[in-house]
């Protein structure tokens, strides 16, 4: 696979503070990334070292083969970035603020035209094309501004936040939309976010950042299986498991854990393979089994793990 980002030990100080302290990673051609964090954790400063906005304090990054320190124009000639802030020029139309865009582009009127227009109707904006941008909702504001970053075809693609204020209809159609860009056409996005269930659905890998400091890279799985062995599965019994039938699980051979719930109990065992053996050993004892879950670790379990923070405090 060909590379689209290279980054080794890559850092930006403002100050005292280091907003990015250390980013390295790889992102193939075509591959949908997750930058995933809170605010403050250093998202946007890397789209902004990566689009050549900014120049580093330390380390590299190549973009499409390029050093964005040296060939930012033409980095940014060949990426497209939607912002937190849509940027919009409210005293033009909604097809103006795309055609002006895409002039600056380069791109012939008539060419920037058509697919200004195209790209409204895909973000279903299209009834309200002559209208001024003045007075958008913040979802409305968005779809024009994605739209904006998408109107010369780029090859990579930053997103900082794309469904922030989008209704559920409009994010499931801008997450279909970011699938579609990558799987049918082959672009590279790079999706910064702290929803962690968009970038479960969206990425094959992710990056976790916090404080500037890069946790983690690599896949959802990989990194579930740096932080625990076994597999959870919970069993549901109509209350919970009495203390000898825990005793009677944690001796089966792979065992590493069983606990009581409210509804029964939660085991460790080694893989799917060992359920059975589990299941059986309770119903040896004529206890009832209502249901049985395995429950593989989530994007979630793993995020909240290496930043050391529950759903709660997020």
């Amino acid at each position: 696979m060909t590379t689209a980002i290279e980054t080794l030990d890559l850092g930006r100080q403002f100050g005292p503070v280091w907003a990015l302290d250390g980013l390295t990673l790889e992102v193939e051609a075509g591959e949908v990334v997750a930058l995933l964090g809170p605010n403050g954790a250093g998202k946007t400063t890397t789209v902004r070292l990566l689009d050549g906005v900014l120049r580093p304090d330390r380390g590299r990054a190549l973009v499409l083969g390029l050093d964005p320190t040296v060939d930012g124009t033409e980095v940014r000639r060949r990426t497209g970035v939607l912002t937190e802030a849509s940027g919009l020029d409210d005293r033009l139309t909604l097809t103006e603020n795309l055609v002006s865009h895409a002039r600056v582009r380069g791109i012939a009127t008539d060419d920037a035209t058509r697919r200004a227009l195209d790209l409204l109707e895909r973000f279903a904006m299209a009834d309200k094309a002559g209208r001024l941008a003045q007075g958008l909702s913040t979802g409305e504001r968005r779809r024009v501004a994605l739209a904006r970053a998408l109107l010369h075809e780029p090859e990579l693609l930053f997103l900082d936040e794309p469904t922030s204020g989008l209704d559920p209809a409009a994010t499931r159609d801008v997450l279909d939309l970011i699938a579609n860009l990558a799987a049918d056409r082959g672009t590279t996005v790079v999706l910064c976010t702290h929803f962690l269930a968009e970038a479960a659905r969206l990425c094959r890998r992710v990056a976790v950042l916090e404080r500037g400091r890069q946790l983690a890279f690599g896949r959802p799985t990989d990194l579930a299986a740096e932080l625990w062995t076994g597999l959870p599965v919970e069993l549901e019994l109509g209350g919970p498991a009495e203390e000898r039938l825990l005793d009677r699980l944690r001796a089966l051979p792979g065992v590493t854990e069983a606990t009581a719930t409210p509804v029964g109990v939660r085991a460790r065992v080694p893989d799917r393979d060992a359920i059975p053996a589990l299941v059986a050993a309770v119903v040896t004892t004529e206890t009832a089994v209502f249901a049985v879950v395995p429950r593989p670790p989530t994007l979630e379990d793993v995020y909240f793990a290496l930043t050391g923070h529950t759903g709660s405090d997020a």
